[in-house]
């Protein structure tokens, strides 16, 4: 197959899954159209079969790491850790709108930064909804949060975000070397996110609502939230150790569905879908369509627009690129075409490209998977979201947060 010709195809494959993976036509699954496209793209010599397997094997271990993440956040949903946060949260705002807001912001970054942003789309953004209810608030700002956060404050830690999974390993930096790192880009990000709905939604927030209801509060889940912090301590250890941190997801996960199924409050099937098999064979199946495309054609248009370096100018250059390529075309084909361009020139720009791909999605729907399963889920739950609305607030976060994200990046990587 001449290099035209692969070059189109690849393409034509890529937005076919991308497209299918946004559309989900009857709830099908995104690796329908993705396993068939990959098989396609190696049967006509678009990519190599040994080409292929590399890059399975290299996503192997990022892909076990996130189905072990999926299954401890969904057992920590069914013990009741998200209910007593939400609860928590609204015992506390006392009714005053402002202050609910706040403690959405707190919970929701927290959720993303330790157990992923699909435990905010998926599990806590239904108890959002619940606890506005319940305290009488509008809940616009709330849900637009939970969307918001779930890109925005996966920066901190490598397990928040399938993208930071890949470009941690990419960086070849320990897990608490990446945590330094990430975590001044990640306050700046989530205090500059909060600063502008406070003000882009005071109409919303000047509706006074009302204190719950007396009675007892839902019980905190005290071995479910040691387990999942002694997992997370876990992750730095391995990671110091020379030990793939997947191991310790794995391990905390074990805990909890050892203990799940004793008490028949889970089964292995229950587990095994938690785990989300289809999705991570979509992610192996899209690493192989997006390796087609890079090596017929993208590698070289992005290495002729990617800026060498890792210069304050340099990383603002490639996090703007890498922004502006996820919403194009959705930010894990983003990651995984930029990651090998940027890979060899150290951790600086490899970050960078994560900063761009995390904070860039919350300018449009398309940017994300995660944004379009929380319009999903607000759909499931009676309500929904106003692209206007979603795209204002874009275009009033992304260009700051990017910014500020980007030289406390670079200015990290001259002090840790």
């Amino acid at each position: 197959m001449n290099s035209a010709a692969a070059e189109a195809l690849s393409v034509i494959c890529l937005l076919a899954v991308l497209a299918f993976a946004v559309a989900r036509p009857r709830g099908l699954p995104e690796a329908v159209v993705a396993l068939p496209a990959a098989g396609l793209l190696i049967a006509v010599g678009a990519v190599g079969p040994s080409d292929a397997w590399a890059q399975i094997r290299e996503l192997a271990p990022v892909v076990g790491f996130l189905a072990a993440v999926l299954v401890l956040a969904e057992l920590c949903a069914d013990d009741g850790l998200f209910t007593a946060a939400g609860e928590a949260v609204a015992r506390a705002c006392r009714g005053e709108p402002q202050r609910l807001l706040a403690g959405v912001f707190a919970v929701a970054a927290l959720v993303t930064a330790v157990l992923s942003l699909d435990a905010t789309v998926v599990l806590l953004t239904p108890v959002i909804i619940a606890t506005a209810a319940r305290a009488g608030a509008r809940p616009r700002p709330h849900v637009y949060a939970c969307a918001h956060l779930s890109n925005s404050a996966s920066l901190l830690l490598p397990v928040s975000n399938l993208t930071n999974l890949l470009a941690f390993t990419a960086a070849g930096v320990s897990f608490p070397r990446f945590a330094a790192l990430m975590a001044v880009p990640w306050l700046l990000t989530v205090g500059i996110e909060y600063l502008v709905f406070r003000r882009y939604f005071a109409a919303d927030l000047a509706v006074t609502g009302h204190p719950p209801e007396a009675g007892d509060p839902p019980a905190v889940p005290v071995f479910t939230l040691v387990t999942l912090a002694l997992t997370l301590a876990g992750f730095a250890v391995t990671s110091l150790a020379g030990v793939n941190p997947a191991w310790a997801a794995l391990a905390g996960a074990l805990v909890l569905a050892g203990r799940a199924l004793r008490r028949r409050r889970t089964t292995v099937r229950g587990l095994v879908v938690a785990a989300g098999p289809l999705f991570c064979l979509f992610v192996l199946a899209l690493g192989i369509v997006v390796k087609a495309v890079v090596d017929n054609g993208l590698a070289d248009a992005a290495g002729r627009v990617l800026p060498g370096g890792d210069g304050l100018l340099a990383l603002l250059g490639v996090a703007g690129f890498a922004a502006v390529l996820a919403n194009l075309i959705n930010n894990l084909p983003a990651v995984l075409a930029l990651l090998p361009l940027v890979g060899g020139s150290g951790p600086g720009p490899v970050l960078a490209v994560l900063i761009g791909v995390n904070l860039g999605p919350n300018l449009t729907y398309v940017g994300s998977l995660a944004t379009l399963l929380w319009r999903r889920v607000l759909r499931e739950h009676g309500t929904d979201a106003s692209l206007r609305t979603f795209t204002r607030l874009g275009l009033l976060t992304v260009p700051p947060t990017l910014l500020a994200a980007t030289v406390a990046l670079w200015a990290g990587l001259r002090v840790v």
